[in-house]
């Protein structure tokens, strides 16, 4: 058996992860990868794992449904997504083109209700053979990992600070993805208000106060989240909480010490660790790692694809046992 993925805006950070995880799938087969920089090039030429003859293509949105793949998915800036499902909407109404499976990796779709949400760990029962799918934020997977444990015990707002390397900022040229600007520099952004702030404080029905800055490193994201908490809670018990609610998840590693960024670059897994209590044990703080360009997205969108088609969630994915 075969199935085909189509990738639209294949020459992003997330993009070429995607076309590597595809690559080495037993079962999905790209059959198109779009980039209008690319047009015409060899993927092999920019893909270091990839040893088919495909080409990067440069379709018009409403030729996509034409092409008839069995996955389709978005790797494009927020805002861009719409004209392309419009496009297979628009297709299957006159009886045109395929109704593929869509994964959205975009914010586009987080928000609306006819597309499931697709954080595994927390939403899989949430999964009912839905054929579009959002992909969640990569900061908003590791705030959401965070905190879930302890939602029942949150006397208040949770306060996140986070960090990520430059390739979350795209390619797009800006500050955000200049290692000159960022050379010795931590750079803070959207302090309030950020979409994963709002994305996080939906999906948990819980507020969530996010400070997002960018770090000269490439890869890989940390959120340390304060959490007030209604009660006093032993630390030993907290721990105990997490490995309980993650032991069965092999891309969630819970640790005692804090992990560190440095280590989970090219990475699959989250892991949360870190665990601190204040005096009183009313307020706890925890510190999670992922690589934003994986889990945070490509790995996590490869997890999704896999449920559509009913095969096991982890195939295709380098897994660690949890630890």
């Amino acid at each position: 058996m075969s199935i085909s993925v189509g990738i639209v805006g294949a020459r992003g950070y997330v993009g070429a992860e995607l076309i590597r995880l595809v690559a080495g799938h037993p079962v999905f087969e790209l059959d198109y990868v779009s980039s209008r920089e690319l047009d015409g090039q060899r993927v092999a030429e920019h893909i270091d794992v990839y040893r088919g003859e495909l080409r990067y293509s440069a379709p018009a949105h409403e030729d996509l449904p034409a092409l008839g793949a069995d996955a389709v998915v978005l790797a494009l800036p927020n805002g861009k997504a719409r004209v392309c499902v419009d496009a297979f909407d628009a297709a299957v109404s006159v009886g045109k083109g395929v109704d593929p499976v869509i994964v959205d990796l975009s914010a586009d779709y987080r928000f609306d209700a006819g597309w499931y949400y697709g954080l595994p760990e927390l939403t899989r029962d949430r999964f009912a053979g839905q054929r579009r799918i959002s992909n969640p934020g990569c900061y908003a997977t590791a705030m959401q990992l965070s905190v879930a444990p302890m939602l029942d015990l949150l006397a208040g707002p949770v306060q996140c600070f986070g960090v990520s390397g430059y390739s979350g900022a795209g390619t797009t040229p800006s500050d955000k993805n200049d290692p000159d600007a960022l050379r010795d520099n931590l750079m803070p952004y959207a302090l309030a208000g950020h979409i994963h702030e709002r994305e996080v404080s939906t999906q948990l029905g819980h507020p969530i106060h996010f400070m997002p800055h960018v770090a000269p490193h490439f890869r890989g994201l940390t959120i340390t989240a304060n959490m007030p908490l209604s009660r006093s809670v032993a630390r030993g018990d907290v721990v105990e909480r997490y490995r309980a609610r993650y032991v069965d998840e092999p891309l969630v590693r819970v640790l005692d010490e804090a992990p560190w960024v440095s280590r989970i670059a090219g990475r699959h897994h989250v892991e949360i660790g870190g665990f601190t209590m204040s005096g009183d044990g009313r307020r706890l703080v925890t510190v999670a790692t992922e690589d934003n360009l994986l889990k945070g997205a490509a790995t996590q969108a490869l997890q999704n694809l896999n449920l559509a088609f009913g095969l096991d969630e982890w195939t295709g994915i380098p897994v660690m046992e949890n630890g």
